[in-house]
This record gives C-alpha cells, structure tokens and sequence, in this order.
C-alpha cells in the first residue's frame, strides 16, 4: 500500500477521524486486506510517519556527506524546503502526530527528531559551524515553524 495514500488521507482528515474503511477505499483495496498488513489504524499511522522520517533522514545524510561546510546549513535547508513542498502531506502527518499521545506514536517522533538532531549536531560540529547546538535547535526551530507556515497558509512565516 502506497504511503501516500495514507499520508494524504490522514493529513485531510487526521489521524482520529480517518478509518480503515476509508483507507481501503482509497488504495482500492478490501477492508480486510487493510488488516492483512496492519492489524490496527494505529500501524498505518506509524508506517507513514517511520516513510516520511526516513525520506528526510536519507535526504539529510546526502546533503552532510556532499555539502561543503560553508553552504552545509543552506543546502538542508533547501533540500528541507524542496521535501516539505514535494511532500506536503508528508510534512502535515508529522505536524499531526506531534499532538497525539498514543505512546507508540509519540516513540516514533521522537526516534525520528532525535535521529535528525543528532546528524545535524554532528555535521554542524565537524563543518566548524559556531555554536552548533544552538544552531542545530534554530534549525530544526525553522523546519517546524515552516511546517506551521505551510499548514495554515502564512509564508511570510518562512521570510528570512
């Protein structure tokens, strides 16, 4: 099943709202065969969100071990801005997931946070960057605040 389909119909509907029933019918497939690979609604959700941290996972590691360390920050920040935009969804799953308190879910988050945070830190370390901690937090700062720019349609949000 597409990760896709369940991104999008989660991020139009959300993660409560949304059921298997309407899953199915959107990968036109049976319900029961939704279960076949996920026992629960709550697997769907999590097979989405582990895609689109992976997707920015393996974006990330690209960048950190190709971009000079004077463009390093720049260029994931474009290739951030290139994923939200190429996977909207994707991104609005993630807004979502932070807010729900199943413990599954918020394990997820925070596996896929802490793997970004790390490669960062560390790239920003080895680049020379000045205070990378700090400029790992505004980093990561700027890709949700541009989350919630997208979200609610503001982009003057993401205005340097």
């Amino acid at each position: 099943m597409k990760v896709a389909i369940l991104a999008t119909l989660f991020s139009e509907l959300g993660y409560y709202r949304a059921t298997t029933a309407q899953v199915a019918k959107r990968a036109n497939i049976s319900q029961p065969y939704v279960f076949r690979f996920f026992a629960t609604k709550e697997q769907l959700l999590l097979a989405a969100i582990e895609v689109s941290w992976t997707r920015v996972i393996e974006s990330f590691r690209k960048i950190v071990e190709t971009a000079p360390s004077e463009t390093l920050e720049e260029e994931l920040i474009q290739e951030y801005e290139g994923i939200q935009m190429k996977y909207q969804n994707e991104m609005f799953l993630q807004l979502q997931a932070q807010s729900i308190r199943e413990e599954a879910i918020q394990e997820t988050m925070r596996d896929g946070f802490k793997q970004v945070r790390e490669m960062v830190l560390m790239a920003f370390y080895n680049a020379g960057i000045v205070n990378p901690e700090e400029r790992t937090m505004l980093f990561l700062a700027r890709g949700m605040l541009c989350n919630v720019a997208v979200a609610i349609q503001m982009p003057e949000l993401m205005k340097q």
